[in-house]
């Protein structure tokens, strides 16, 4: 099976409202890309929702959709965090936080009147949301001399190839990314170049 250099996500935040018995469920959907970016979302939601009782939240990273949180934050084990993450599983997005903000209205809702809330906001939030499709890029350094500039700039025209950073003096250094599927043609072509040093730093 060929690997799937692609992933989907949303492109901006966007919110979704559900409500039930009095009960109000507000989703928030961020596109995310660390886990550390979900402490800063959360407190910033507690600010501006001084009297709710709940932020529950779940959320999908890298492009492979292989990480995943939640958190119930006090509502019954699996009523809130689950039915947010099934949402985005059965949206197929990553590299996303949905995080439900519940004003409670005075009403219990039992176990699948939880569920279904938070599901129901998450979508709402999903539906209002542009879903992006982006390729799975590596991020690679090269340094070189002065002198081998045209080669490299020439390669990187051809291949179409985005470049986050360069830095050109008497000895130069360049980031740039490429999509996985074209990886293997792009550095050949760079190997070809003598005396270019190639460092890979990672994939987004």
């Amino acid at each position: 099976m060929l690997f799937n250099d692609t992933y989907q996500t949303i492109a901006h935040a966007s919110e979704g409202i559900f409500r039930d018995k009095g009960s109000k469920f507000i989703a928030y959907a961020y596109p995310i890309k660390l886990e550390t970016e979900v402490k800063e979302l959360v407190a910033k939601l507690r600010t501006e929702h001084p009297k709710a009782r709940h932020f529950c939240w779940a959320l999908r990273l890298s492009p492979d959709r292989n990480i995943f949180k939640l958190n119930d934050d006090g509502e019954p084990s699996g009523t809130a965090g689950r039915p947010i993450l099934n949402s985005l599983l059965s949206a197929d997005v990553t590299n996303i936080l949905v995080v439900v903000v519940r004003y409670f209205g005075g009403t219990l809702l039992g176990v699948p009147g939880l569920i279904n809330a938070y599901k129901s906001a998450t979508v709402e939030a999903l539906n209002a949301a542009e879903i992006i499709t982006k390729t799975v890029n590596d991020v690679y350094e090269l340094e070189f001399d002065y002198l081998m500039m045209n080669d490299i700039m020439r390669t990187m025209k051809e291949e179409q190839l985005n470049i986050i950073k360069q830095n050109f003096d008497t000895y130069c250094s360049l980031t740039f990314e490429v999509r996985k599927a074209n990886l293997n043609m792009v550095i050949k072509k760079l190997d070809k170049i003598e005396g270019l040093k190639i460092t890979y730093l990672g994939t987004i």
